[in-house]
């Protein structure tokens, strides 16, 4: 146990009463040459929230005193929650208890009402321990004395004071960032002065570049970490070729989408004469030239994850490493670290083995390419590639197996559509199409996830720290929300004292191609935990796995980089007691960092996402679709559309009737005509407007009663709607 761990067991015994750092020291007999060190020890903990001082300078851990830690997540309308860490609930903030907390802001929070008939605890901020904004992105507003910089992020819901003398050559409606100088407080705005002008709405990659900021996503590496990564040799030292198995000669490719340049896996196959599958998936040794606490592996651990946002890479490691020396790419030694698995014909793993090796891919495959080779029988491409057509059919077989294997136990798999968005030189969105999960992908997701699971059982009892994938139980409240609608759809889900897996797979299977398909799988989704990282094995839900981490991704995820590190200092029999207690801090530590930067770059993504998609629609006003009603709120219902566009039709815009909002059946009804809008249903819609700004696209519906009607003024808030709903959303992940 280290020092912290004796702190706080210290601290958490019911004999404990509050002492200051003098008291404490004289308990720990800390002489004074150790007096420095120790009260920095101290405000540390203290900052990353696992103790509090009081204002009469006497530590305590949070809990003893009623105090709880975690993030502040701000809203438009000026409330926001504290999202807990562990398996607590979040906490319900009201606008009088905010006292200055600003969006992601690491608090304490004092409960001020207890969770009571299904409604979230509430509470009041306490303290900041620590801010999450030192910079704020947004729109300049210019008046005769003093501007305002009104935040991009709404969950930031006050615009930041600039005084004339701080607006430092701003000009009106420019993008700007601005340093806040002055937090929050209760009844008074931030202040700050504008320290970068980013450029004019309408500028060439602003957009992008704006959402960029607004999640304060890295966009350039430092010249430290350029100078440290130019050093890195091209060449594989000969050192490794001796102490490596050479696989060189092993037929293996990558099978990667057409844009990828990271490539961090090959796989290959055999079949062994036993009728067995010999399954190898060589994964990038990133851990080779990333070494722990060099300056490339503080600048990832930072990062946590590369972020995709649709023409750009905000990469995890320089492209000298991502595009280079560790991607697997054609026909070039490489380093990696090898699981081979022999699998039988159930999809059972009899037999691994997991090595550093030296390998040489034969070909860069796309999803593309072996998709029309298996199941279009390509006769051009099969001539190409005849040398690896036998091993392309053979890893089919083997998928199906693996895929079959993995239903039988329950593992849930959603099929909703995703998107590719096309753009052109100008970055202007021209096309929107469904994303083909085809049978080349599902190759490589079938791999992947057999490796990933038998990479972290063998760990688990390894006993060594670990970091893994986890996927709780779903909320149960949740669950029996989902229960009771799918009941009044005719499905029968019950809930025991614990829901297997199988059970929500049984009803996917059930729904599938039906009308009410996406809309149970949307409900289904948001009754579930958010997967995140955890240093503690409590398996994966949705895969139905008892032991699940990710290995497979060094170049683009951290925690893959960091379990690559561990297993090889296993295998070389390096980790003894002193290691291990360090381990231990590393992977809690990691798994904190990886799951909030994973957080992070998905909200990042899917804002470009939104924002190209309303783009594309803004061109398209007045053009009439088909979609499914795919949400349905108090305030009208969302309307997706087969390129995944959504779309909301405000309930202000249904004049035929008064419509009310049954929560129970997620529907409208219309008081008179008794006419039903459901989830599900489908429905004819034309391209009302968009609203650039919070990316938001407005729909009509074309019935007989007003298909010719022009838009009302109304005087509802709608970007607050849209807030509500993409809150819901977000829920999903």
């Amino acid at each position: 146990m280290n020092i912290r761990d004796i702190l706080i067991s210290f601290m958490k015994e019911k004999a404990y009463k509050p002492m200051t750092v003098n008291e404490l020291a004289a308990v720990f007999g800390v002489g004074k040459h150790e007096m420095k060190d120790f009260k920095k020890l101290l405000k540390s903990m203290e900052r990353e929230g696992k103790i509090i001082k009081t204002r009469t300078e006497h530590y305590g851990v949070p809990e003893r005193m009623g105090l709880i830690v975690g993030r502040f997540q701000g809203n438009s309308k000026g409330y926001g929650f504290v999202i807990c860490e562990g398996e607590r609930q979040d906490i319900f903030i009201p606008i009088t208890g905010v006292n200055g907390a600003m969006n992601g802001d690491k608090v304490l929070v004092k409960i001020t009402r207890h969770k009571l008939h299904g409604k979230k605890s509430e509470g009041e901020v306490h303290d900041i321990i620590e801010r999450a904004n030192k910079t704020v992105i947004g729109v300049f507003e210019e008046s005769e004395q003093f501007g305002f910089v009104v935040p991009y992020d709404k969950r930031i819901y006050q615009d930041v004071f600039i005084s004339k003398e701080q607006i430092n050559g701003a000009k009106d409606g420019q993008i700007v960032v601005a340093e806040i100088t002055k937090w929050p407080k209760k009844r008074r705005n931030p202040e700050g002065r504008i320290i970068e002008i980013l450029g004019n709405k309408g500028d060439k990659g602003i957009d992008i570049l704006t959402i960029i900021r607004k999640h304060k996503l890295p966009e350039k590496f430092s010249q430290k970490v350029l100078n440290y990564t130019e050093g890195i040799p091209e060449e594989i030292p000969e050192q490794e070729y001796k102490t490596r198995r050479d696989l060189r000669d092993l037929r293996m490719v990558t099978i990667d989408g057409e844009d990828a340049k990271d490539l961090d896996d090959a796989v290959s196959i055999e079949r062994l004469p036993n009728g067995n599958y010999k399954l190898g998936v060589h994964i990038a040794d990133v851990s080779y030239y990333v070494r722990e606490k060099n300056v490339l592996d503080k600048e990832a651990f930072k990062r946590g994850t590369s972020v995709y946002l649709i023409d750009r890479v905000v990469p995890m490691l320089p492209k000298k490493l991502s595009n280079g020396v560790c991607s697997l790419n054609p026909k070039v030694d490489r380093l990696a670290l090898t699981c081979m698995m022999e699998i039988n014909k159930k999809g059972k793993v009899v037999e691994h083995e997991i090595f550093e090796s030296i390998i040489k891919t034969n070909e860069r495959m796309t999803y593309k390419d072996v998709t029309k080779i298996l199941r279009d029988n390509d006769e051009e491409l099969i001539e190409k590639y005849k040398y690896l057509y036998d091993d392309f059919k053979t890893m089919e077989e083997l998928c199906l197996i693996l895929n079959e294997k993995r239903t039988q136990r329950g593992s849930i798999d959603f099929d909703f559509e995703e998107s590719k968005i096309i753009l052109d030189k100008l970055g202007k969105p021209v096309d929107i199409k469904p994303y083909e999960r085809a049978i080349a992908n599902r190759i490589i997701e079938e791999f992947m996830l057999v490796c990933n699971e038998t990479v972290a059982e063998y760990m688990y009892w390894t006993k060594v720290p670990f970091v893994y994938r986890i996927h709780e139980e779903p909320d149960e409240e949740k669950l029996m929300y989902f229960s009771e609608f799918i009941h009044n759809l005719g499905y029968v889900f019950r809930i025991n004292q614990q829901v297997h897996p199988r059970a929500m797979q049984e009803i996917l299977e059930k729904v599938k191609g039906k009308k009410e398909e996406t809309v149970v799988s949307t409900l289904m989704l948001r009754s579930m935990m958010k997967a995140k990282y955890s240093p503690e094995c409590v398996g994966h839900f949705g895969l139905a796995a008892r032991y699940y981490c990710h290995f497979t991704s060094p170049i683009r995820r951290y925690p893959d980089l960091i379990i690559h590190r561990i297993i090889k200092e296993f295998l070389h029999g390096e980790i003894n007691e002193k290691r291990e207690r360090r381990l231990k801090a590393e992977v809690e530590s990691a798994s904190i960092q990886s799951s909030e930067r994973e957080r992070a770059a998905m909200e990042a993504e899917r804002e470009v996402e939104d924002l190209k998609k309303a783009e594309y629609m803004s061109e398209r006003i007045g053009e009439e679709y088909y979609g499914i009603i795919s949400s349905v709120t108090n305030f009208g219902f969302f309307v997706e559309l087969p390129n995944t566009v959504e779309g909301l039709v405000h309930m202000s815009s249904l004049d035929d009737d008064y419509y009310i909002f049954d929560e129970a059946h997620l529907c409208l009804i219309g008081e008179n005509s008794k006419k039903i809008f459901k989830l599900g249903d489908e429905v004819k819609v034309k391209v009302d407007r968009v609203e650039m700004d919070s990316h938001e696209v407005y729909f009509k519906l074309i019935d007989d009663y007003d298909e010719n009607d022009e838009n009302d003024e109304n005087d509802y808030n709608e970007h607050d709607y849209y807030d509500e709903h993409n809150e819901k959303l977000e829920e999903e992940i």
